[in-house]
């Protein structure tokens, strides 16, 4: 399934560090992301306030694009 954010941002000069990291991210990424979080929180490499802290953040980016 495409990712709707990722399809809005995909072609667009973006003159911001962050955004050209996370295209660029989304470029070399494979595998489930959904699995890829959960071995991250069972291994305790982030904790579950962290995630919720991202999420919200995403959230954030995505209104402003939208």
């Amino acid at each position: 399934m495409p990712n709707p954010l990722y399809n809005q941002l995909n072609g667009t000069n973006f003159n911001n560090p962050m955004l050209s990291r996370l295209l660029e991210f989304k470029k070399t990424f494979s595998g489930d992301p959904k699995q890829m979080v959960q071995s991250m929180l069972n291994s305790g490499k982030i904790s579950q306030a962290q995630l919720n802290q991202y999420a919200q953040q995403a959230d954030q980016i995505y209104k402003m694009l939208k």
